[in-house]
């Protein structure tokens, strides 16, 4: 059976577990993280020498760093749905999976941290309405792209969707502005329709 370590109010935890409910796979799930701890133990260590989540056990076959579990369950799990058979279309999920990390997370975390994990007396103002401006600006080049296609990665949903489709929904659930992105609302409010979005993304901050 499919074991995942993670908590469920991590971002990369709950891109596994979306994955997870998409594609219906039996499977367990442990609470690891701060404030369950579980991080150094030997046992834990010995899956993932980082000490961090999630990881998975699917059968013997240990996988870590949330992209990766991702790929690898659409992969072995998903192909023609989540796993583009196209190459050119798996390339495209993989791009804008790859571009979620580089231009997504890094100026969403000092918002996400200042605003859900800092209390108001010791937040950094300055430093979230920058990381606000440049994650905003960020999103208004996957509005553009969305334009031409209901989901990231074409007609239908792919793993290209599950990383980015949690940090939107973290994005609209910071108080921070959000102007006007018609193409990615659009694509978000299709994202909200599905019940595993629903059950494992839409969870409140923290």
């Amino acid at each position: 059976m499919l074991t995942v370590w993670g908590r469920n109010n991590s971002i990369n935890v709950q891109k596994v577990m979306w994955t997870v409910a998409e594609l219906g796979l039996e499977h367990q799930r442990h609470d690891v993280g701060r404030q369950f701890g579980g991080l150094d133990t030997v046992e834990f260590r010995a899956m993932n020498p980082n000490g961090l989540i999630p990881t998975i056990d699917d059968d013997g076959t240990i996988v870590w760093e949330s992209n990766a579990v991702v790929r690898y369950l659409a992969a072995k799990y998903g192909a023609g749905s989540l796993w583009p058979e196209d190459v050119a279309a798996r390339a495209a999920a993989d791009r804008w999976m790859d571009w979620m990390l580089g231009a997504i997370i890094p100026p969403m975390a000092p918002v996400f941290v200042g605003l859900i994990r800092t209390p108001p007396e010791d937040r950094d103002g300055a430093a979230i309405a920058a990381g606000a401006e440049l994650m905003t600006g960020n999103w208004r080049i996957l509005d553009e792209h969305l334009a031409a296609t209901p989901y990231v990665a074409g007609a239908d949903l792919t793993m290209a969707d599950i990383p980015l489709g949690c940090a939107c929904y973290r994005y609209y659930a910071l108080d921070i502005p959000h102007p006007d992105m018609p193409h990615l609302m659009a694509w978000y409010e299709r994202l909200q329709a599905r019940e595993a979005y629903r059950e494992h993304v839409m969870i409140e901050l923290s």
